[in-house]
């Protein structure tokens, strides 16, 4: 929707931006509507503080 570019500097901002957007603020109906950057951080939280059996 943004193109047409006119070098790779443009397209390689236009990505970063999708990318930021689908990590940040898209909401996943798979992760109960939470967007994928939330959801793997409170994944990561969530492993932090359950302690591992040998």
């Amino acid at each position: 929707m943004q193109g047409p570019w006119k070098d790779v500097d443009q397209v390689e901002r236009a990505i970063f931006q999708w990318i930021t957007w689908h990590n940040e603020e898209w909401l996943h109906s798979a992760l109960d509507y939470v967007p994928p950057a939330e959801y793997e951080r409170a994944f990561r939280r969530s492993k932090e503080q359950t302690p591992q059996s040998a």
